[in-house]
């Protein structure tokens, strides 16, 4: 478990130069960068996996005169401090003299009083002579008055005009979907070999990609609200579908698409502490199926959508009151079709390897197009080797500009 900043920037940056591309912004050298704000965005890292549904912030607190930083810090578990306090804090321990000082923070400074108060009032009764923001927050609670709240109590503000902006919407993309579109980021993640083949035409697919890939995953499991599965994976391979072998304070919740609720109550996901959330499409019928699976302590929902299906656009929409910022997806072939063809999957990770397997079953077997012009276009992040396999990171056109 992490307690505070102390012992964690050592056990991220390791995450990190194992993981070199999980931000699309992460700087993995060795050596720290002599920008504050950089330094504030490495900070930010290290809420990776600990600060959702809060978004992922960093700040560093550098003297007037910009030779000294007096302090530092990150975002904490929702409920604890967010990353301005925490830098606070830091300077306090050291002794520092904070009153005059400059605070770059990678998020504008909340201003409102959610679960902790607001960092904008903290800065200011600490004296801060100058705040440098990365970018505005997104939520319409902040959107703009936690600068205008500095800048009414004699704070200078500044918004960086470099790449910090870009590289904190990015660390926080999740948070600014579920803030501007109301609705989770959906990172769709699939392995499969070189010929597109997720599993052999028999449903063997232990395993296609190596272990290092399937390692790598664990890092974007870890990073997410929620993990979102089809029933068809449940019944197939009765997975646990959660974080392992990653120093995480939580597991992410299970999100089931279940239209028929067919969900079994002795699954093994139900063996992991954590919330799953069952959609389904009609609650009738269902009454000992759904006592048996809430006494399991799912919550089951009805969605109806067309044809007996659920609504997957009204389970989006679901998910984001739930405070799911990044939903990852790992799922079978119908259901990542269902979602690709309907224009709900934001990014794609694929992870490739080197085999060949033939006829097969395949990753979005469930979309059926009847012409090459509707195909979903997709622009390539990145793409990296991981161990013996490829890990293509590829964002739907369009899906980010919000």
């Amino acid at each position: 478990m992490w307690r505070g900043n102390v012992g964690v920037a050592d056990v991220v940056m390791q995450r990190l130069k194992y993981h070199p591309h999980a931000m699309n912004t992460a700087d993995t050298h060795s050596t720290p960068s002599t920008d504050p704000m950089q330094r504030a965005l490495a900070l930010a890292r290290n809420a990776l996996f600990i600060s959702n549904p809060n978004p992922r912030v960093g700040c560093v607190i550098m003297s007037a005169d910009g030779s000294r930083e007096l302090g530092s810090g990150f975002t904490q578990q929702a409920g604890g401090a967010h990353a301005e306090v925490m830098a606070l804090r830091d300077a306090a321990a050291r002794g520092s003299d904070v009153r005059g000082a400059t605070a770059y923070v990678t998020l504008e400074p909340c201003s409102h009083q959610g679960r902790t108060g607001p960092c904008c009032d903290a800065l200011i009764a600490a004296g801060i002579g100058k705040v440098v923001g990365a970018i505005s927050d997104p939520n319409p609670r902040v959107a703009g008055d936690g600068f205008a709240r500095l800048r009414a109590a004699g704070v200078d503000v500044e918004i960086d005009t470099g790449t910090s902006g870009t590289q904190s919407r990015e660390l926080n993309i999740g948070f600014f979907s579920r803030m501007v579109r109301q609705q989770p980021w959906v990172r769709l993640k699939a392995g499969m070999s070189l010929d597109g083949a997720t599993a052999l035409h028999n449903g063997e697919s232990q395993w296609i990609t190596s272990d290092a890939a399937r390692a790598d995953g664990q890092h974007w499991r870890a990073r997410a609200c929620a993990i979102l599965t089809g029933i068809g994976t449940v019944l197939g391979d009765d997975p646990l579908l959660n974080v392992r072998h990653i120093d995480t304070p939580r597991q992410p919740r299970l999100v089931i698409v279940d239209s028929q609720l067919r969900t079994p109550p002795t699954a093994k996901l139900f063996d992991v502490s954590r919330e799953v959330l069952i959609y389904c499409a009609s609650l009738e019928g269902h009454a000992e199926t759904i006592g048996a699976l809430e006494g399991r302590g799912a919550k089951v929902m009805a969605l109806p959508g067309e044809d007996g299906q659920i609504d997957l656009q009204a389970m989006l929409k679901d998910l984001g009151q739930r405070e799911v910022n990044e939903l990852h997806v790992e799922a079978g072939g119908t259901l990542n079709g269902a979602l690709m063809q309907a224009g709900l999957v934001d990014e794609c990770l694929l992870y490739i390897a080197p085999r060949v397997l033939g006829s097969a079953q395949t990753a979005f077997s469930g979309m059926q197009l009847t012409q090459l012009s509707t195909a979903p276009a997709l622009q390539f992040r990145d793409v990296t080797p991981i161990g013996s396999d490829l890990r293509i990171r590829a964002v739907v056109q369009g899906r980010d500009s919000f």
